[in-house]
């Protein structure tokens, strides 16, 4: 009976334990982004394969059918889908109609209409549109009131009806460029590269209204018209014919070409990319492969399925624009992951792509394997413990053994973690690869302190708060081998040749050697006295807080971690070479390593009183990155302060994100809408950071003011750990809701 009494009691601790483990600290937040719809682009690009050929313009009418004329005839597209580029192929479906000399093609009533050397025909109507004129130069025309069509041979307009010549007339040498018909007022506007004119077919009367130069293109939109020229735009009241305002320059570029309202929206093409105009007043601006298959835009043209048409000189790029929630968003992600960049449970880079074919491209070894999917699993456990998803809890399964096997696979056996490990034959053969003791695999040594403590997040993250006992053991023993490995070598990372590695030095005599207004001497507290309390949270042994408490009393870890960001900077003159390299400006992987170790510093301090001054530390902290509105670390700053965040920031960042995560080459430096800043010591360029779709794709260690990278299509990089983390950590804290539905 004894026995069973004791057993019982034995059972109870363990329990409480394993709940006190378990415990969750959720803020409870009154700021909460509902998960509503919202509108998302991405691009479906169709590729133009005769460089002989030059695209001329592109419609689509009431039947989602999408032509384009060309100097060759009309084009149609073939095939496509979301990162698989289609093509331009000759139009041969209605061959009676292609086989004609179609030098126009416009849109009337939903419908398609050309115009060749003959007529304005259609096929719509049953074919009954056949107005025949006599310019067999004609190529531009629009469709006014009742089938009443203005053509022009650019030298001669003519009002054409039922084959009839209702009026002729010119712009008095001036060659007309384009014609556009307003309904609101019943007139025909009329461009040339000098003017505006109107038509009024009710009395045959030509008119110009404005003079000036260089004008490229225009649109009739609500009211007034939007005139392009080859240095902005500007607008005119079509009732008055004055124009208003000044010429507007402030947009992404300002040599337009293409002038378009779509369903209310004024969208303008240019030599450097398509832009929609918002009612801000700014602009979204689509450019590089991302969207288009080239940056010159010839036209813009609605598209069916609520998606925009932008045709270049190389191309069309179909741009969709489509309802989802974040949620919605999460599982296109996940499947993402899934399906192209699992390595060996890694969460991995897709690299050596060809022009952003992600089937031409292999999944990449990585210096940071180990951080990258620490994140990544750290997402998958914030994904199971708000859904309790059985496909998260494999996804994590699968992810921790690919961790676990870091530290077994090496042949040191002291808890040291590999950076990552890779089959024998497949590795560069430089300095960090070493032989296994098994001949089929290789792995890679001078693990960086950017692992460390990747790996303590995501095990203090499972331990804490995964009812899986199996995984939560697992977790917690990962964290005592690693923390045991630091403490036994003096908080240093020692490698394969008994030495620490280059990054993984936390004793006082490294971090202390640096000035106090170098970053190191800082993030390297945070992180370690984070990683201490970790231990000791999960493990209960002595030697982990006695650490943190001698670091912190004896050797200042606790000044140095609380030493306010305004004081990091530039080192001094008199600073050692090693200290200047590491101080010449903002390390944003310091950032990433920062938060990181915010979960463990924050969540499991050893008391109230030291949680205080860790909250201090990371509001601090978020105060320096609020201008670069980066998600995750808004996010992230809910642990300690979920009323007081940038939560539409960070919620502005997760859905202007590409879905695209190609690492395209994009341009930035060169728009005319972004104000320069002086160089400075946080890297930051402009005024106000871009939207995430404006870009390049990168993680979270990156400077989201980095204007412009080279990154030709050769990778896709994952979103395991850029966006899965900061949805799925949102959703955990309480700041994001489930999808509300309609």
């Amino acid at each position: 009976m004894r026995n069973l009494k004791n057993q019982l009691i034995i059972i109870f601790m363990m329990a409480i334990f394993i709940a006190s483990c378990a415990k969750k600290e959720e803020p409870k937040s009154n700021l909460v982004h509902q998960d509503k719809p919202f509108v998302q682009d991405y691009s479906i690009k169709f590729v133009n394969g005769d460089s002989n050929t030059r695209l001329l313009k592109v419609v689509s009418d009431r039947n989602g059918y999408i032509q384009i004329l060309s100097d060759k005839g009309l084009l149609r597209l073939r095939d496509g889908q979301f990162l698989f580029p289609g093509t331009i192929v000759k139009d041969v479906q209605d061959l009676p109609t292609s086989d004609k000399k179609i030098a126009g093609i416009g849109i009337y009533q939903d419908q398609i209409v050309y115009v060749d050397d003959k007529a304005v025909l259609s096929n719509a109507w049953a074919g009954n549109l056949f107005s025949r004129h006599t310019m067999p130069e004609t190529r531009i025309f629009v469709g006014g009131s009742d089938f009443t069509f203005l053509i022009s041979d650019s030298k001669k307009l003519v009002l054409l009806k039922d084959s009839k010549h209702l009026w002729e007339g010119s712009l008095s040498g001036k060659d007309v460029t384009d014609i556009k018909f307003d309904k609101q007022n019943s007139l025909f506007w009329i461009l040339s590269k000098e003017s505006i004119s109107s038509f009024n077919p009710q009395n045959n009367q030509i008119a110009e209204v404005y003079s000036g130069s260089n004008l490229t293109s225009f649109e009739v939109a609500t009211g007034k018209l939007i005139v392009g020229t080859t240095d902005g735009y500007f607008e005119i009241d079509s009732k008055t014919g004055k124009q208003i305002g000044e010429v507007q320059r402030k947009m992404p570029w300002t040599e337009i070409t293409s002038v378009s309202e779509i369903d209310g929206k004024i969208w303008f093409g240019s030599t450097w990319g398509a832009m929609k105009l918002r009612e801000d007043g700014k602009f979204d601006y689509y450019a590089s492969q991302r969207w288009l298959p080239s940056d010159t835009v010839v036209h813009i043209a609605k598209g069916p399925e609520n998606s925009v048409l932008v045709l270049t000189n190389r191309g069309l790029g179909r741009i969709f624009f489509k309802e989802m929630t974040l949620y919605d968003k999460a599982l296109f992600y996940d499947k993402q992951v899934r399906e192209r960049h699992i390595r060996t449970g890694f969460n991995a880079t897709v690299s050596r792509m060809t022009n952003g074919d992600v089937t031409t491209g292999t999944l990449e070894n990585s210096d940071n394997d180990g951080l990258w999917t620490s994140m990544y699993l750290a997402a998958e456990t914030f994904r199971y413990v708000v859904t309790k998803s059985d496909e998260a809890l494999q996804n994590m399964r699968e992810s921790m053994d690919a961790m676990e096997r870091l530290y077994t696979i090496n042949p040191m056996k002291s808890g040291f973690p590999s950076r990552s490990f890779q089959r024998a034959g497949y590795n560069d053969h430089d300095k960090p690869w070493r032989p296994t003791e098994d001949p089929e695999w290789d792995w890679k040594s001078t693990t960086s302190s950017d692992e460390a403590i990747g790996h303590i997040f995501a095990f203090g993250a499972i331990a804490e708060l995964v009812d899986v006992p199996e995984l939560r053991e697992q977790a917690i023993m990962l964290i005592d081998t690693l923390m045991s490995h630091c403490v036994k070598n003096d908080h240093y990372l020692i490698d394969w040749n008994g030495e620490p590695t280059l990054w993984g030095k936390w004793n006082p005599k490294y971090v202390n050697g640096f000035p106090t207004n170098v970053g190191d001497r800082k993030i390297n507290s945070s992180n370690y006295i984070g990683m201490l309390q970790t231990a000791y949270h999960f493990t209960k042994k002595e030697k982990y807080k006695e650490a943190a408490f001698y670091l912190m009393k004896e050797h200042g870890y606790l000044e140095n971690l609380m030493r306010p960001m305004a004081e990091i900077n530039f080192s001094d003159e008199d600073a050692d070479d090693w200290a200047k390299m590491l101080s010449d400006g903002w390390n944003h992987s310091d950032d990433e390593m920062y938060y990181c170790g915010y979960w463990g510093l924050y969540r499991y301090a050893f008391n109230d009183t030291l949680k205080a001054k860790y909250r201090e530390a990371i509001i601090d902290h978020w105060e320096h990155e609020r201008p670069e509105k980066e998600g995750l670390w808004n996010i992230m700053t809910a642990l300690v302060d979920a009323d007081d965040i940038d939560l539409e920031e960070a919620v502005w960042y997760l859905q202007r994100y590409p879905m695209d995560m190609v690492t395209w080459t994009i341009s930035n430096s060169h728009r005319k809408d972004i104000e320069m800043v002086e160089p400075n010591f946080r890297k930051q360029t402009i005024t106000e950071v871009l939207p995430a779709s404006e870009l390049r794709i990168s993680r979270h260690n990156a400077n989201r003011f980095d204007l412009d990278s080279q990154g030709d299509g050769r990778s896709e990089y994952s979103a395991g750990d850029i966006w899965l983390l900061p949805y799925w950590i949102g959703r955990y804290l309480g700041v994001i809701s489930e999808p509300v539905k309609k």
